[in-house]
């Protein structure tokens, strides 16, 4: 695959007060919606896409569908093999990536603003008819098996697996995007035809492009590339479902000499009126790196571990938080003693103004950083899009910041954190950390 260099592409600075001036909802003639900022500093397009459906979407006994989909619907389509498909990228210089979150399918298509003619086309192929031949089928078949046989070594896979199967029980959040040793060995030619058809369709489409195109071209570009897809998607339907119930711990041996611990519990939604709240309150915690609590308690008092980090994570029908550290097999206990009390003091008591002050300065502040690239802002566009905000959300987050009072950080702390942790713990079994494995509840 080939890639725009990353210099190239962070010469496309957009700031965001440029970017809110100029987002515009453009439709094209054939009625295909999309967030656009015309941005001609560079001779570049990045546009990111999504399909509603996403690893969600997978067969019950065949998680991985979605993840082998998108490792190959650039291996070949319309006229063109594997082998001349990625000549003509390269030739061009054309990044064409696809990959599946939870809830979306999701592509991106970055390119010089010369040869957005054949990247679009390009697309438009794998999309429209990617070939799925065996040969290409069973390669890229044995990469994923590959990389899943190397995860039952690896305690940070291991320990993500196991809070997921904790976290959801049966239901589908609980499975990982790229399957597992048992289900992709047997997933067909037919089974990828057959999600294909049912998830990349134009209902369930959301679409960022920024770049140096005008609309009127665009407009054009995305009815030649999307135009032809089905209408409706035929999707399973998803029930939405709480993250277990805390406290609860599991462990799972492994002869390595670290220990892992990943700890999480349910978290907030994004379409939930304080989630800002909770956005705020959880930098604070866990989310505001070498300046967060977990931080400065577990890593600089403590040297306990290397690092601490913690973060909410939203999805279409659930949400929860989830943290991570690694520390020596004889300082499990400690560590997680020492998130478990940092945890629970900031849920007693929650932040205080200087910590709410300077996480609040923080996060408007960084803004700028997670937006200074046209990749980026493409990205956060299409974001949005998926969380439903309005398309002026970048002029209105500050102050939807800035609103977040003392009392609502503390009620956001009591709630995400009132209750303790789920716990996994990966490592070595002398422990006292090593309790038995809870059994996953089921999803309701």
């Amino acid at each position: 695959m080939s890639f725009v260099t990353g210099a190239a592409l962070a010469l496309a600075a957009v700031s965001p007060s440029q970017a809110a001036a100029k987002i515009q909802h453009l439709i094209s003639p054939g009625g295909i919606e999309a967030w656009f900022v015309q941005d001609a500093t560079v001779p570049l397009i990045a546009m990111e896409y999504s399909f509603a459906g996403g690893s969600a979407q997978d067969p019950k006994d065949k998680p991985g569908v979605a993840n082998l989909v998108g490792d190959l619907l650039d291996e070949g389509s319309g006229d063109l093999d594997s082998k001349m498909f990625h000549e003509r990228l390269d030739r061009r210089a054309i990044e064409l990536s696809f990959s599946a979150t939870r809830d979306t399918f999701r592509g991106s298509l970055r390119m010089l603003r010369d040869n957005k003619d054949e990247a679009f086309d390009l697309l438009r192929m794998a999309l429209t008819s990617p070939h799925f031949d065996s040969a290409d089928v069973e390669r890229i078949r044995s990469q994923v098996i590959s990389g899943l046989r190397r995860e039952t070594t690896n305690p940070t896979s291991l320990a993500s697996r196991k809070f997921l199967e904790v976290a959801f029980g049966d239901h589908p959040y609980s499975r990982q995007s790229n399957g597992n040793l048992d289900s992709v060995p047997t997933i067909t030619v037919a089974d990828l035809k057959d999600y294909v058809g049912r998830v990349l369709a134009k209902d369930g489409l959301k679409i960022a492009v920024v770049g140096d195109v005008d609309p009127a071209t665009l407009g054009k570009l995305l009815d030649h590339t999307f135009g032809g897809l089905p209408a409706k998607a035929n999707l399973t339907p998803v029930p939405d479902v709480e993250a277990a119930k805390p406290p609860q711990r599991a462990f799972v041996p492994l002869d390595v000499p670290q220990t892992v611990i990943t700890f999480g519990g349910p978290g907030v939604k994004r379409s939930d009126p304080n989630f800002m709240a909770a956005y705020v309150v959880n930098h604070i915690l866990g989310g505001g790196g070498l300046s967060s609590r977990l931080y400065r308690e577990v890593r600089e008092k403590r040297g306990l571990a290397y690092s601490v980090f913690e973060s909410l994570l939203w999805m279409e029908h659930s949400a929860v938080f989830i943290g991570n550290t690694g520390t020596r097999a004889d300082r499990a206990g400690d560590t997680i003693d020492a998130i478990e009390k940092e945890v629970r003091r900031i849920a007693e008591e929650g932040p205080t103004q200087k910590e709410l002050d300077e996480a609040k300065s923080y996060l408007k502040g960084s803004q700028m950083l997670a937006l200074d690239t046209s990749s980026k802002l493409a990205q956060a566009l299409l974001q949005y899009q998926q969380d439903k905000l309005p398309i002026d959300y970048i002029e209105k987050r500050n102050a939807i910041v800035d609103a977040v009072t003392l009392d609502d950080a503390k009620a956001a702390a009591k709630r995400l954190w009132g209750q303790g942790l789920l716990t996994v713990v990966v490592g070595r079994t002398p422990q006292a950390a090593a309790q038995p494995a809870a059994t996953a509840p089921k999803s309701n």
